[in-house]
């Protein structure tokens, strides 16, 4: 059994890969011998939901400050009922969007990026923050072929620049995901095995 619980995040702007990547490693964890718990935000529990169907799919978005609010209500939940749970079983928890969804897609509506981190205050720093970087000429044949996508090029452009401040910043680890879905496995991979002394 692993010696103590681990989490890992995965980010990115949409349709970067991102669900793909933390299933694969999940899946490869599992299969090494580790436990690993793939989870998301929004949450499977009743906020998540609600964000899910009243939020994302709406066809006019609330103001940043209210998506803001209800994803840290989400989180908490989230947190309380799945993640700390989870590293206290010492299990690798490793969850597809977390807290720094919420500082770049509110961030780059307009919000501070410290009243964002205040509200959010009582979330596990994860372990490992990953953001998978894809140059948005690639997301914009993406975005084209899937109209059901949470932003449109403009808005991402504006939450990559958010997403490469925190990489600045030494937050979130880039890693190239202009590469074959293996390749970009791999290097993901690497990274948690070595932060785990393998």
């Amino acid at each position: 059994m692993q010696e103590k619980g681990y989490f890992v995040c995965i980010e990115g702007l949409d349709k970067c890969g991102k669900t793909t990547q933390a299933c694969l490693l999940v899946e490869t964890l599992n299969r090494l011998g580790y436990r690993a718990f793939y989870t998301t935000e929004p949450s499977r529990g009743e906020f998540g939901r609600f964000i899910r169907m009243h939020v994302l799919r709406g066809q006019k978005r609330a103001p940043a400050v209210v998506e803001a609010l209800l994803f840290a209500v989400d989180r908490f939940d989230h947190a309380e009922r799945e993640i700390e749970p989870m590293l206290r079983e010492k299990m690798i928890v490793v969850s597809d969007r977390y807290l720094y969804s919420s500082l770049a897609y509110q961030g780059a509506a307009g919000l501070d990026l410290q009243w964002i981190m205040e509200i959010n205050k009582f979330s596990p720093v994860p372990d490992l923050a990953v953001y998978i970087d894809v140059p948005l000429e690639v997301l914009a044949e993406r975005i084209q072929n899937d109209r059901s996508v949470m932003g449109e090029l403009e808005i991402q452009r504006k939450v990559q620049g958010v997403y490469m401040k925190l990489v600045g910043e030494g937050k979130l680890i880039p890693v190239n995901g202009n590469r074959p879905i293996g390749e970009v496995s791999k290097t993901i991979l690497d990274l948690v095995l070595n932060r785990l002394g393998r």
